[in-house]
């Protein structure tokens, strides 16, 4: 990146800005993590790149808040120390799943304060701060208030009574909490009983702009996902309240008001200006993409449980300013992936399922995890990760159907004189009328024009299922021809043939390229073949080679050397054992119920001073 200048938005082109949420830098990445956020705008970041729109993917480290700081004392360092070497961490785990960012920031930096800064001058002076004393737990002992997760004690709900609870939420019966509700609290650091003091923060006044940001959202949730806009629609219904967005800790942005001189914002305040900072590190010319809503599509990615903080806080606090922002257009939120355990959580502590550097050292390659995660995306609620459905689908669907389509076609294709074709091209003269081709091209345009449609609207696994069922139609296609046979007897008809079944393979490897980066790469390679993503859209922006998928490649071209794609997964029981996973047969009888996100905003009483922060941003 350092050798090239930085992207710009372009007049006349569509601007994509891309955001991922921002991972919480304490700790390594799961699975569930990864496709939340980094691996599903990734994938859109990619396809937005094949469809040749300008597209700037920004991602990086949320770094300031309680979890940091609360990493450093258990680890007996600073809080930079955490960050600088969990950052790093994050990065090397991100790089080996090929996720493609235009820039891989971080929150604890100087831009970014400047930024935060500013932008809470802005709301002062526009009166959309307020003072409030509000009570908090205090610590005799450490000499500090105890922020939500620095609290620990029994729940307060009857039917539930867990003895770990936190102060922010409730793990087992997954209900928001206020500390001051435990039974029997703990300070979390020294386990002694802590006391009720006075304290007075900043509050960001949503009940002024309630009005303006139910506008808002009723005008742009047209394209968000459905779990997006309903727990969006949950809190405006019960009604918003004032947000305390200011916090008794040291490492955080400091709060720029000689009154509070002593306080850092609240890192759900600070942490999606992120976002801006980080664009900021990154060019100096930040305001064109940040401040530019006319010729700039801000689509932002994140699991359910960050959704009201970026669909409802950060826009008020960019409303506030009353400037000129670049607003979210499309919120893309995933439901949990669970894990195949009885608890169905990810757990580094109890050595319970897969983070980021597990996956490297199982010799899975990188596209194979890719696949599988983006086919179990939780779209439409919440999805499992299970051992023998991963080794289900790379041995039938990448390896049976996806890799056995490609080989044929292109050993065939290789195969010498007399056998096959000698890796050259046929010319295939009476393809637009001959009749197996049609049906073919009809069934496959039709796959393609879905796959758009979905990528579009972010509907990731609907577009994966559509890009696979061309290789259905491939197989299907070289079966019912019998080109073995048809080589021998009608030459004409089986140039044709092959000569459209090269075109689905540089096809595939194009609409496969957003999800597999490195499975395309080995097609392009054996297809001999650059990528050439303007070459496959008309002025339209259709993909319209693929009406015609024997014009794809021209007659003559001379392939590479074809070889396997993929390798069938044998035995998983290895995996099971080390990664502490029921396989997924087990795992049916084992579910446990969770409290959604979105539910609880429905049925609990609306804490917005003391919601949970969830893991990532």
């Amino acid at each position: 990146m350092g050798e090239h200048a930085p992207k710009l938005p372009i007049p006349g082109k569509r601007n994509m800005l891309v955001t991922s949420a921002l991972p919480y830098v304490n700790n390594v990445p799961h699975l569930g993590n990864i496709i939340g956020c980094v691996l599903s705008a990734d994938v859109f970041a990619r396809y937005c790149r094949l469809r040749d729109y300008n597209t700037l993917f920004v991602c990086g480290t949320d770094e300031y808040g309680t979890a940091t700081e609360t990493k450093a004392m258990q680890e007996n360092c600073t809080p930079q120390e955490i960050c600088d070497r969990y950052h790093a961490i994050h990065k090397e785990v991100y790089e080996w799943f090929d996720i493609s960012f235009d820039v891989f920031g971080r929150t604890s930096t100087p831009k970014h304060t400047e930024i935060c800064q500013a932008i809470f001058k802005k709301l002062m002076e526009n009166k959309f701060l307020s003072e409030n004393t509000i009570q908090q737990l205090y610590c005799n002992r450490c000499q500090r208030f105890l922020a939500d997760r620095f609290v620990e004690g029994t729940c307060p709900y009857e039917d539930c009574k867990d003895t770990s609870a936190k102060g922010d939420q409730c793990q087992k019966c997954g209900k928001l909490l206020d500390p001051m509700e435990l039974k029997d609290p703990k300070c979390k650091p020294c386990r002694s009983t802590p006391v009720i003091r006075d304290t007075t923060h900043l509050f960001l006044e949503l009940p002024l702009m309630e009005n303006e940001l139910r506008e808002y959202v009723e005008s742009t949730s047209g394209s968000w996902s459905k779990i997006s806009y309903a727990i969006t629609k949950s809190w405006l219904t019960q009604g918003l309240e004032p947000r305390c967005i200011s916090r008794d800790l040291k490492w955080g942005v400091p709060v720029p008001h000689d009154k509070f001189k002593d306080k850092v914002l609240y890192v759900w305040f600070d942490a999606p200006i992120g976002y801006i900072s980080i664009t900021a590190s990154y060019t100096p010319d930040w305001e064109k993409w940040w401040k530019n809503p006319e010729q700039v599509e801000l689509y932002q990615f994140m699991g359910e449980d960050n959704v009201p903080f970026h669909s409802l806080i950060f826009p008020s606090t960019l409303l506030g300013t009353r400037e000129n922002w670049t607003l979210l257009k499309t919120l893309s939120a995933t439901s949990y992936l669970k894990y195949g355990t009885d608890k169905g959580k990810f757990s580094k502590s109890e050595g319970t399922g897969v983070f980021g550097n597990d996956a490297k050292s199982t010799n899975i390659p990188v596209e194979v995890w890719r696949y599988y995660l983006l086919s179990i995306r939780p779209e439409g609620g919440d999805a499992t990760f299970a051992w023998d459905d991963l080794k289900e689908k790379l041995n039938s669907e990448l390896n049976h159907k996806l890799g056995n389509f490609i080989n044929r076609v292109l050993k065939f294709v290789a195969l010498p004189p007399g056998a096959g074709y000698d890796s050259v091209i046929p010319d295939a003269p009476g393809a637009d009328s001959h009749l197996p081709t049609i049906e073919l091209a009809l069934a496959v345009g039709q796959c393609v024009d879905d796959y758009l449609l979905s990528m579009e609207k972010v509907e990731l696994t609907k577009a994966l299922k559509k890009t696979m069922e061309i290789a259905d139609e491939g197989n299907r296609y070289l079966t019912h021809n019998q080109i073995w046979k048809l080589f021998k007897e009608d030459t004409a008809s089986c140039s044709i043939i092959m000569k459209t079944a090269v075109g689905l393979v540089y096809l595939l490897g194009c609409l496969l390229g957003p999800f597999m980066p490195a499975f395309s790469q080995k097609v392009f390679k054996q297809l001999n073949m650059p990528l050439d993503p303007i070459s496959l859209s008309d002025e339209r922006g259709n993909i319209y080679k693929s009406k015609r998928p024997w014009e794809i490649i021209p007659a003559g071209h001379r392939i590479g050397t074809p070889e396997p794609l993929f390798t069938k997964l044998k035995d998983v029981a290895s995996f099971e054992k080390r990664f502490g996973a029921a396989s997924n047969k087990n795992n049916k009888k084992k579910q446990q119920t969770r409290t959604s996100f979105s539910a609880v905003a429905a049925t609990s009483r609306l804490r917005l001073p003391h919601v949970a922060p969830p893991d990532d941003l």
